[in-house]
């Protein structure tokens, strides 16, 4: 993609409203521009990064058992009727009432609707286990919208619901999901410590909440020191005992605020305090959707028992702005390599010179050949410009080709996470981006 066609709006100065960093710098670099309060519209280059999160998550959904569906976005209130949570949501549920005088909602989450799917196609413990689970947007009406995508009113989420026969498979798909989550912020460059968490309007007794620990985090986090330096497993087998792995995280403390506590039996110095950013959130809450709205099967034994049911969700859009508050430094956002919405900058420092024009041109289409996706600045901004662009959006690699450099033969090749500058031979610089 060419520069000078993308629609790229970056900001020079900080926008008033943007109280941190993430928001600021989506702002500036042109991802995304506020619609109303807590709305956000998705800009080209913030989409890329959306899709791309978005990617790295079904893929990890996927390789754990869930399977995609798509459910609306306007619901019944009728089911949240069903299951008793209508009335006691609160004012965050957009509540709408259509032409023919029905009462119907904009979805916060989709516990309800994902029951009534199920109890319509599902009656034997033959087809048990399952595990549903969407990427879709969701609303809920914020009081106080803040930090840009972090607290927005409309966020787009994964919410995955698993069903089973009884409480200890039940169980076993909560520990597929916890070991899926852990794997799935390593992907996107995050360290996310699962926590002991308070379940809410969810409901249920077991939950935890990943977190990733940042000064600009919306609450209080507690945890062992160890927990930050543990490896997330490489290798799963999904079909084989994972209890293991949860227990090794969960055996080191980690509580959210709402459950932190004096006996928390972490030795003196060891206890990390910190602010953190909640990325995801885990339920397993028995039969509390299931009994009351009738999401039954017939047992083994020829009776018919309420399924055990968890939800899982991930904040999509909420981690654009968790990555950024993880990784970013004066000049802009540092994109992780699994998440950037274009691998490669390229940039050439004096269009129109026919030596460095032919030199670019033949880069960018030989990246492109290899699958490695390029922004190619073709403006005629000065260098500083250029650079200052590049280094706001946060792309992991920059090619920089100048006249000088093309008479030598060579193209300067950046890392933008540690700023490391190295001339090389055109050939060796597509060896190093294309992974030869």
């Amino acid at each position: 993609m060419r520069l000078s066609r993308y629609f790229l709006p970056t900001l020079k100065e900080t926008p008033s409203e943007a109280e941190i960093v993430s928001h600021r710098l989506m702002l500036r670099a042109g991802l995304i521009r506020q619609h109303a309060s807590g709305i956000y519209s998705w800009l080209p280059l913030g989409l890329r990064v959306l899709r791309a999160i978005e990617q790295v998550v079904r893929e990890e959904q996927d390789a754990a058992g869930a399977q995609e569906i798509l459910m609306p976005t306007i619901q019944s209130a009728e089911l949240w009727r069903e299951s008793g949570r209508y009335d006691d949501y609160g004012k965050e549920m957009l509540r709408i009432v259509d032409r023919h005088e029905r009462d119907m909602l904009y979805g916060p989450t989709h516990e309800e609707v994902v029951t009534d799917i199920f109890r319509k196609n599902i009656k034997s413990y033959k087809d048990l286990p399952k595990n549903l689970y969407q990427i879709h947007w969701k609303f809920r009406d914020e009081v106080r919208p803040r930090f840009g995508v972090m607290r927005g009113r409309e966020f787009l989420m994964k919410d995955a619901y698993s069903f089973d026969l009884d409480a200890e498979a039940a169980r076993r798909a909560y520990y597929r999901m916890f070991v899926a989550y852990l794997r799935t912020f390593r992907r996107l460059g995050l360290k996310a410590i699962p926590m002991a968490a308070d379940t809410g309007p969810i409901g249920g007794k077991l939950s935890h909440e990943f977190i990733i620990l940042a000064d600009t985090g919306e609450s209080a986090v507690f945890c062992h020191r160890a927990l930050l330096d543990k490896d997330v497993p490489a290798n799963v087998d999904y079909d084989g005992a994972l209890e293991p792995i949860f227990d090794e995280w969960t055996s080191l403390y980690a509580a959210t605020d709402e459950k932190h506590g004096p006996d928390h039996g972490v030795p003196e110095g060891e206890l990390i305090s910190a602010r953190g950013i909640e990325v995801g959130h885990i339920f397993s809450f028995g039969t509390k959707y299931s009994t009351p709205m009738g999401a039954t099967v017939t047992a083994q034994d020829g009776s018919t028992v309420p399924v055990y049911m968890g939800s899982y969700g991930i904040g999509v859009s909420r981690l654009v702005g968790a990555i950024i508050e993880a990784s970013h430094d004066d000049a802009g956002i540092i994109w992780p390599d699994s998440v950037a919405p274009f691998q490669v900058g390229l940039i050439n420092l004096k269009v129109g010179d026919a030596e460095t024009d032919a030199v670019v041109a033949d880069l960018e289409a030989r990246l492109r050949a290899a699958g490695v996706s390029v922004l190619f600045d073709d403006t005629d901004d000065r260098p500083g410009a250029k650079f200052a662009t590049m280094d706001l959006i946060g792309l992991p690699w920059q090619v920089i080709v100048g006249p000088k450099g093309v008479a030598r033969g060579v193209v300067e090749l950046k890392r933008r996470a540690t700023g490391e500058r190295e001339e090389l031979s055109v050939e060796s610089a597509l060896a190093r981006l294309s992974g030869r």
